[in-house]
């Protein structure tokens, strides 16, 4: 689950890492509001969005008087922000961030992140901040430095002065950093966080640190630790089927193929896209519907893969151990019923009451094909795609 900027800062001053003074709102005129009670004669206006670039698309504005503020927050609210990371349909903004500016000397580049190659938490470091943490690593990977942490003893003193030195920090920031990298240490492993990013983080006119930026995700398996954190769950930002799959228990992922697919196992779900794609087709979701999936949640999955628009076959692959598969044809059944399903469809059952499952398919009287094997099924619902694409 990602986090906007706002709402990981306030995670940021809770575990005491400095960042700009600043207020989120969600009308132009509290913009105006916020930024009177800020005072100064400079304000940073910046969409509230799930997505980086934010600058390059309009979504980040410095303005200098209260007219100004009301306005740039005005035209970012209620539109959408497209970026290199969004769709071309972009993302809604909903909230603005009203903050000060600060008077910045250099920037930095640093990020918090799980590396499952090494099994530990890495933290990675750049005198390269403001910049594509991407292009840095493409261009010159000698300027990051990636600092791995034992999880037995955690991050260690002599790592932070090793990322100060690298960095050609000296003074207050020198001293800084290592609390900054400590508690951001802190913050990720007490809140089950996959990545926490900080670009850039800045060395003001003073010499002190300022996380003029912040990005965090969340490891979704960790969030029934985290009430508060999961109220922070933002729907408007994702994709409208994954957030009903998330309401369901489904895992699904919209991709960009035509040949939708529904499966048992997310093992089994990888193994029937990779076929589809050896059989010439290209898949249009990821969709696991779990081990001990139900009629009424494939009823659910059905409605999920017809509200894509690309979709033009289905292909349902279903071991069934715990799971019978008369219960899953059953399911199928109903749902096609339910959407009044036109498109084809060619399942593939295996395991308990197999057979059963198959006979009940045929005889529903309904666009439904039942496969021999997966191989099988892979290439009758490419072909069945193909057709009706043409």
């Amino acid at each position: 689950m990602n986090l906007h900027e706002f709402q990981a800062k306030q995670l940021f001053n809770r575990y005491g890492v400095p960042t700009p003074q600043g207020q989120a709102v969600a009308e132009a005129a509290q913009a105006r509001q916020a930024a009177e009670l800020l005072a100064g004669e400079r304000w940073v206006v910046k969409a509230q969005v799930h997505a980086g670039g934010r600058g390059k698309a309009g979504g980040v504005k410095v303005v200098s008087s209260l007219d100004d503020v009301e306005s740039a927050a005005a035209g970012m609210l209620g539109k959408n922000i497209v970026t290199h990371q969004t769709t071309v349909e972009g993302l809604p903004v909903q909230q603005v961030l009203v903050e000060k500016p600060t008077n910045i000397s250099r920037e930095i580049y640093l990020a918090v992140l799980v590396d499952r190659s090494s099994q530990r938490i890495v933290f990675m470091v750049s005198a390269e901040g403001g910049m594509d943490i991407e292009a840095v690593a493409e261009q010159q990977p000698e300027a990051i430095l990636n600092l791995y942490v034992d999880p037995v003893v955690g991050l260690q003193g002599y790592q932070c002065r090793r990322a100060a030195f690298f960095l050609g920090l000296t003074g207050n920031s020198f001293k800084q950093l290592q609390s900054v990298m400590q508690n951001l240490y802190q913050l990720f492993t007490e809140n089950d966080a996959s990545l926490v990013e900080v670009n850039p983080l800045v060395v003001t006119d003073d010499g002190d640190l300022l996380a003029v930026d912040a990005k965090i995700n969340l490891d979704d398996n960790g969030l029934f630790r985290h009430a508060d954190l999961a109220e922070m769950f933002d729907p408007s930002q994702e994709d409208d089927a994954e957030v009903i799959a998330r309401e369901f228990g489904l895992n699904y992922i919209s991709l960009d193929g035509n040949v939708a697919c529904m499966v048992n196992g997310a093992g089994l779900a990888m193994a029937t896209m990779d076929l589809i794609q050896k059989e010439g087709g290209q898949p249009a979701n990821f969709l696991d519907v779990g081990g001990g999936t139900t009629a009424a949640r494939v009823a659910e999955a059905f409605k999920l893969i017809l509200s894509d628009k690309k979709v033009k076959s289905i292909l349902v692959n279903i071991f069934g151990g715990i799971v019978r598969c008369d219960l899953i044809a059953e399911g199928i059944i109903q749902a096609a019923k339910e959407v009044g399903l036109s498109l084809p469809v060619v399942v593939r059952l295996e395991g308990t009451n197999a057979q059963r499952g198959r006979e009940l398919l045929k005889n529903s009287e309904m666009s439904i094909y039942a496969a021999d094997d997966l191989t099988d099924a892979a290439r009758q619902a490419v072909a069945a795609a193909k057709e009706s694409q043409a």
